[in-house]
């Protein structure tokens, strides 16, 4: 690993300079940069053994397994793309034997045996979407598979093992009843869609949107079944192809990305204070996408007011305010769900609707009447919801730090006086006292993304400066400048499996090294070496 070199923020025109090259790729890649997907690829190669580049997913598969034969990350996250893996490879070991790489049963079987080592001791599964729905419809599937090998005579995932242990199945039965039942198609269940199997195919209640079922290439591939079949849609066939074309083979959960990861980006940059001159004609596409009832993440998803509200208040931060009353549609009184029938409830998502309404509250006579007492009741919402060590956890993210930054930004800025402050002040505390002996922070390992997020609340917050913050930067900043430019994270964001959206992390550490550049009282390294070095992003 070669480290970045020291020293090359010291005026901030290498962070400028990356920034600028950020909003190039942005616009140069409009449905935007994200990490493959385990779980998704593993369905495409199921549902669409047709499609360019089936060698090269297969591929994929074999090289992405672990050393105990699982994939994915760590504890209940690897069960959902490990059960997509197993199944798809013992699907392509059924149907086309004759064509399947080389190890491809022995993957399947080590596979097999670690699903039914964590499926047997109940291992639980944490809260990305359609879970519940994913597990059961593939272990039946995988069960198929198992009962066609026994009937052939092939011992090969029999020795040991006859079927895999029972998994709940109640809320993938009344998803079929619902369906079965000729009423309209939840907008919400469409992004996860291939969970029905063959009653996807060409299902009436499902309209693709711009080529696209749910923004998702799995979704997508359900749908269109057999292509040959007459009546196939052309669109459709069109989104699919450039899904895969993305990665060369694998693809992402969710494509394309374009709003969320425009809005993300630029709003972690503008909160830092990163100069940055967006082009007009992103500006206008980010402005042109808002509705009446707001902007969803994807298109053939439905409306959400967690990108909504991201939307708003990076258009706002940009000079271009939109008056946040699409928000509205979201408001359960207590607090904001990130689209209508949400199970649970998201803090991140009312941490982005504080900034929206916040932000008009603050700098609009009009929105200081229509939203400042939302805007204050929602601050003390997100107050109550505070983890007892000072963090906070989110439903779309797998690390808490991601969580903290976002609530903590909000409440720093947007919360009237005299509430979040001890909020604050105890997440800070909960930041200096989880860091690691290298400087990092991180769930399972330091990373550079969960660094990037504890120095925006440690460099970012206008409160007194708590004990240890100083000593704590100054290890966080040395651990980025000791870090390889190019070093990947592991993907830490919920979808059907965790991903990497790459540019709006990318921002999040350009932000940091912002904010330590214009943060100089609280950067304990009067020589500013620790600085890190300019990220490229290509």
């Amino acid at each position: 690993m070669t480290p970045a070199p020291a020293g090359g923020a010291r005026d901030g025109s290498a962070v400028a300079a990356s920034a600028r090259e950020l909003l190039a790729a942005m616009m140069l890649e409009p449905a935007g940069r994200v990490s493959p997907s385990v779980y998704e690829t593993g369905r495409v190669v199921a549902d669409a053994p047709w499609l360019t580049g089936h060698d090269r997913r297969l591929r994929y598969l074999l090289d992405t397994q672990r050393a105990d034969g699982g994939w994915g990350g760590a504890g209940g996250y690897a069960v959902v793309p490990t059960v997509s893996a197993v199944e798809a490879l013992l699907g392509t070991l059924r149907g086309a034997p004759a064509a399947a790489p080389t190890g491809l049963g022995a993957a399947a079987s080590r596979g097999l045996g670690v699903l039914a080592e964590w499926l047997g001791r109940g291992t639980s599964l944490p809260d990305t979407p359609a879970a519940d729905l994913i597990v059961p419809a593939l272990v039946e599937r995988i069960d198929d598979h198992l009962a066609f090998f026994a009937a052939q005579g092939d011992r090969r995932f029999a020795d040991g093992l006859r079927a895999l242990p029972r998994v709940d199945r109640r809320r993938l039965d009344a998803v079929h009843a619902l369906v079965g039942s000729g009423r309209p198609v939840p907008q919400k269940l469409v992004h996860a869609f291939e969970v029905l199997g063959p009653v996807a195919r060409r299902h009436r209640g499902v309209v693709p949107v711009a080529g696209a079922v749910g923004a998702s290439p799995a979704a997508t591939a359900a749908w269109i079944g057999d292509p040959a079949t007459p009546g196939a849609d052309p669109e459709a066939l069109a989104y699919l192809r450039a899904a895969v074309g993305l990665l060369d083979g694998p693809v992402p959960c969710c494509t394309p990305i374009t709003v969320f990861e425009r809005a993300w980006a630029l709003s972690g940059l503008a909160r830092a204070g990163v100069p940055v001159r967006p082009a007009p004609k992103l500006i206008a596409e980010l402005s042109a996408a808002l509705g009446p009832q707001g902007v969803p993440t994807g298109p053939g998803l439905p409306a959400d007011a967690d990108t909504t509200s991201v939307t708003l208040y990076t258009l706002a931060r940009l000079g271009h305010p939109v008056d946040p009353a699409s928000l509205l549609h979201f408001d359960l009184g207590t607090h904001f769900c990130t689209w209508q029938g949400e199970d649970g409830r998201s803090v991140t998502t009312n941490a982005h609707v504080l900034e929206a309404l916040g932000w008009h509250a603050r700098h609009t006579a009009a929105g200081a009447s229509r939203y400042g007492a939302r805007a204050a009741a929602l601050a003390g919402w997100l107050g109550d919801e505070q983890q007892p060590d000072g963090s906070w956890a989110d439903r779309w993210h797998a690390s808490a730090y991601y969580a903290t930054s976002c609530v903590v930004a909000a409440l720093d800025r947007y919360a009237p006086a005299g509430i979040g402050g001890s909020a604050v002040d105890r997440a800070i505390d909960w930041l200096v006292a989880t860091q690691r002996a290298d400087g990092a922070w991180g769930r399972w390992a330091g990373t550079m993304e969960e660094t990037a997020y504890a120095l925006h609340v440690l460099l970012g917050v206008r409160r007194p400066v708590r004990p240890g913050v100083p000593e704590a930067i100054g290890r966080g900043l040395r651990h980025l400048s000791e870090v390889d430019d190019q070093h990947v994270d592991p993907p830490l964001w919920h979808d059907k499996d965790l991903y990497a959206p790459v540019l709006i992390v990318r921002a999040a550490v350009l932000a940091a090294r912002q904010l330590a550049m214009t943060r100089s009282d609280l950067v304990n390294n009067p020589d500013r070496s620790l600085l890190p070095s300019r990220t490229a992003v290509s």
